[in-house]
């Protein structure tokens, strides 16, 4: 095994890899962006565009990662053999911060409500109210909760710490995931979701508007052009066939957002039978965050006694997705300061932990101005020219030979392979447009 560590297997990796992946840009991004853009029509186009944009830059970040074996600054100025690479490496990182700063303060409102859960069963009332209020007092405490679970699970390393909590993390998001749906799908209301969820309408697959959130969607939610996904690579066996492991991180990703799709948009419509408003003024569906903190709890409200044990299992997945998400985003600076700054790792996790911290709180203590603004800059901005500078690296600046040479190592027959075929083109001409065309439609 190398001195920077490794997973040490295929399942270990692909449980991780997809747990990064997996978020809660899967969970509550998904589900909402079906809901307002016409239901199946959304899911058909979304499954479409996963494959054909989000696959492939995939393969790129893993490729390039495996091949440097090295952080996300090295690796991009070892390819770029110049500045360029390395800037866009520095870029990586100061976005991949940046998320991680606000998604810890998400992360921190899940953890909030998981525990506002338990409170409530036991009696604890006054707290229970306090967990679920927007103050300042709980958003710097859980933030900071959330940060730290964060950096005790990076400090342990590749193995004992990331791969060993993704192999129980993830199976655990599944089993509670696929309990709710089946607790759901007994409700009055459900089935209506479902078919709203399921039965698309082919005249809204074709819309632009619709393209372009599918397209981000497929983007966003598989982290990619922050280096994540690239860190991973370099730390796969050369033995590994990696189109296959990257097919298989797809698949995992894709499932969850299709089966967020399955719990939620149901539960909403439960939520209507039950009197609760799941519709503004205009007739759209309500935002994200409403629906997640606002409309589901006034359904576990409707529910009594049982609603409460089915809010602390979908807060703790919403915790859990949070989590195996924040640990690959830390990872990204970490394996930076380690590598290249020659820092050890413990002293590292502490110190990239405590400036992303100091930059969450910065954006609880100005949230009306800052939180929107970071969210935007970060995902619809920074992210998608990124992924346009990894697909610049991969399919014009890398030679292919080297790339080539890169896939043998997992698979000796792998010019002759549909892959080899399609993707370096594909990566080179392709992405890259339909990236630019996004990012100005967005504009």
């Amino acid at each position: 095994m190398s001195a920077r560590g490794e997973f040490s297997s295929r399942i270990g990796f692909v449980l991780a890899a997809s747990g990064s992946a997996v978020g809660l840009g899967n969970i509550w991004g998904f589900p909402s962006q079906v809901a307002s853009n016409g239901g199946a029509a959304f899911v058909l186009m979304y499954l479409i565009l996963a494959f054909l944009l989000a696959y492939p830059v995939l393969m790129a970040e893993l490729l390039i990662g495996r091949a440097t074996k090295s952080n996300v600054v090295d690796a991009l100025g070892q390819i770029s053999k110049g500045r360029s690479g390395r800037f866009a490496g520095i870029c990586g990182l100061i976005t991949v911060s940046l998320i991680l700063a606000f998604y810890g303060i998400v992360g921190g409102w899940m953890l909030a409500h998981t525990l506002e859960a338990l409170a409530s069963l036991v009696g604890f009332n006054d707290l229970a109210d306090w967990l679920i209020s927007f103050s300042l007092s709980r958003n710097i405490i859980f933030c900071a909760l959330f940060m730290l679970l964060t950096v005790g699970i990076v400090s342990g390393g590749v193995v004992n710490g990331i791969e060993r909590w993704s192999v129980r993390l993830m199976p655990t998001l599944f089993v509670i995931m696929l309990l709710l749906f089946g607790y759901v799908m007994t409700q009055q209301g459900a089935m209506e979701g479902l078919r709203v969820y399921l039965l698309p309408d082919f005249a809204e697959a074709l819309n632009p508007d619709l393209l372009i959130s599918a397209m981000g969607q497929a983007f966003f939610s598989m982290s990619l052009g922050v280096g994540t996904m690239l860190i991973y690579g370099s730390y796969v066996s050369p033995k590994e066939n990696l189109p296959r492991l990257g097919a298989a991180v797809s698949l995992v990703d894709i499932g969850v957002a299709v089966l967020a799709g399955l719990l939620i948009i149901p539960a909403m419509y439960v939520a209507l039978h039950n009197g609760v408003q799941i519709f503004g003024e205009s007739g759209q569906l309500l935002a994200e965050d409403t629906l997640i903190f606002t409309v589901l709890p006034s359904l576990f409200s409707t529910m009594g006694m049982v609603g409460l044990l089915v809010a602390l299992a979908f807060f703790l997945l919403m915790s859990i997705a949070a989590l195996t998400s924040s640990i690959s985003m830390l990872e990204v600076p970490v394996s930076y300061m380690v590598e290249h700054r020659k820092i050890a790792r413990q002293k590292a996790v502490w110190l990239v932990a405590a400036v992303i911290l100091t930059a969450s709180l910065v954006i609880i203590f100005n949230f009306d101005s800052l939180f929107g603004f970071v969210i935007t800059l970060t995902t619809r901005y920074s992210q998608p020219l990124l992924g346009l500078m990894l697909c610049i690296f991969a399919g014009w600046v890398w030679k292919r030979n080297a790339i080539l040479q890169e896939l043998k190592k997992g698979d000796v027959q792998a010019e002759y392979s549909w892959f080899w075929r399609i993707w370096p083109w594909y990566v080179k001409f392709v992405c890259p447009l339909i990236i630019a065309v996004m990012f100005y439609r967005s504009l």
